[in-house]
């Protein structure tokens, strides 16, 4: 049904520019609102220097469904460059793949600048669009919706609009309002470990790896990870524990720390480039935000990282900041866009799901940094991708179900945990049988034990191999 001419009018105020706050703005004035954005920023398409987090983005199904609603997916997947596996450095440098998906699925990786510019490029093109850079919030009103920027000369605006949208990041002004009522709980917890960025250069004018993977370094306590760019660079992000980055305080250090767990990349990255980079910016931090509700009465709305900031392990800060924008303009579509009910409907539906895909960022650095380097992880992970492939609807990959599908993150969840029981009962069960199948064909059928050579070192290695804590605590627990 038409909305009067009077209703268009309304004045959706985004603050923010940042990813969210660019892709939203496409959202409303797609539907024919009169949206303003408000950036405490410079325009970042004029910037000589692009300030903010720099650290890759991993584009997947998510994201890309929230740029195919406003008609961007084919743009920015054209500047994205295909990731269809990990690749695991091992410290003697041996590489070996651990696929993504089933065949022909992949993340992409995307530049964050570039894909902002394009979003903010985008929204520009309607009329009904309006952005101002170097706007910073000071406060708003929760009863008018009245709020009152900053500028950068000194001079204060006041701007009236119908609804706040905050996707003002993780340190969100917006927020700020919400933490003075009641009922609204609120937490973020810093993980112990920061990262760092460094840069490895083309070799000759192409890639110095292999470019359509996302390579790691695992190092259980700690990590490092390579994300390729258009220019033939990788991005080089480490990740490790505060404590251990303060302990590296020189440049022989540096290469001396390089030297003993990536040496493989000193060649690649370049002896003085790294002793240089390493100290151009210290190791930053990474935060995890929950919050709920997500809305207050009719008046303002939290989007992307100002409602959950998530760790970036799972490469779904993103993604899930994208969803949150289709996730809203499909509640506007069941309620007939009347907002009162659309916000507390939209706190409903997402605080469970970002909540859980908040969770899932925490676990999966644990499996980057760790469990990418235990046999035992490597055979669940085969014998998981065996039962999809003939059993496709029955058992989904966690990450399958995360990074290629629109499952809500919570059902995901709750799918793995149920998945995880049903395999590991499963392959005790196979163990036991095994186990008493040999022991019967031994009785029956007892062997010429002086025929048989079997080094000692064999069996010992097995027996060993057989009573890790790890396998013990897979074959019986639930």
């Amino acid at each position: 049904m038409e909305k009067p001419a009077e209703y268009k009018k309304k004045v959706i105020a985004v603050v923010g520019g940042g990813l969210v706050g660019a892709l939203n703005a496409c959202f409303f004035a797609k539907r024919g609102f009169h949206v303003e954005i408000f950036e405490a920023r410079e325009d970042i398409r004029k910037a000589n220097i692009v300030r903010g987090r720099s650290i890759n983005l991993a584009l997947s199904h998510r994201g890309r469904q929230a740029l195919k609603h406003v008609g961007l997916e084919e743009k920015i997947v054209s500047k994205g460059i295909p990731m269809h596996a990990r690749m695991i450095h091992s410290p003697s440098g041996r590489q070996s793949q651990l696929p993504y998906g089933t065949k022909g699925q992949y993340i992409l990786s995307v530049d964050r600048a570039n894909l902002n510019k394009e979003l903010l490029t985008e929204a520009e093109t309607y009329a009904n669009t309006k952005l101002n850079f170097n706007h910073k919030l000071q406060d708003w009103s929760t009863e008018t919706g009245l709020m009152t920027f900053a500028r950068l000369d000194g001079s204060k605006a006041q701007v009236q609009a119908d609804l706040i949208v905050g996707c003002d990041g993780a340190f969100s002004a917006v927020r700020k309002q919400f933490l003075r009522r009641t009922r609204f709980n609120y937490s973020q917890t810093y993980i112990p470990h920061g990262y760092m960025e460094l840069t490895m250069p083309p070799n000759n004018g192409e890639f110095a790896m292999k470019p359509n993977y996302l390579h790691i370094w695992p190092r259980n306590t700690f990590m490092m990870i390579a994300l390729p760019n258009l220019d033939k660079t990788f991005t080089c992000t480490l990740f490790m524990p505060f404590e251990d980055f303060e302990k590296i305080t020189t440049g022989d250090k540096v290469i001396e720390f390089f030297q003993n767990y990536f040496p493989d990349a000193i060649p690649l990255i370049g002896v003085d480039a790294l002793k240089r980079d390493y100290f151009r910016l210290p190791a930053q931090a990474m935060v995890s935000v929950k919050c709920s509700p997500y809305h207050i009465d009719d008046k303002c709305v939290l989007m992307g990282d100002a409602a959950h900031a998530v760790v970036p392990f799972y490469g779904q800060g993103m993604n899930a900041g994208f969803e949150d924008c289709i996730v809203f303009d499909e509640i506007l579509d069941q309620l007939n866009e009347d907002i009162g009910a659309v916000l507390p409907e939209f706190s409903k539906v997402r605080v469970p799901d970002d909540h859980a895909i908040a969770d899932l960022a925490m676990y999966n650095y644990v499996e980057m940094r760790a469990h990418v380097n235990s046999r035992w992880f490597l055979f669940r992970k085969h014998v998981e991708t065996f039962l999809h492939l003939i059993m496709p609807k029955k058992i989904i990959p966690l990450y399958t179900m995360v990074t290629f599908t629109r499952t809500r993150y919570h059902k995901v969840v709750e799918r793995w945990h149920w998945q995880e029981k049903v395999i590991n009962r499963g392959l005790a069960f196979g163990a036991a049988g095994a186990a008493c199948g040999g022991v019967y064909l031994l009785i029956k059928h007892p062997p010429n034990i002086s025929k048989i050579v079997f080094p000692a070192e064999k069996i010992w290695s097995m027996l060993l191999a057989l009573q890790t804590p790890e396998w013990c605590h897979r074959l019986t627990s639930d």
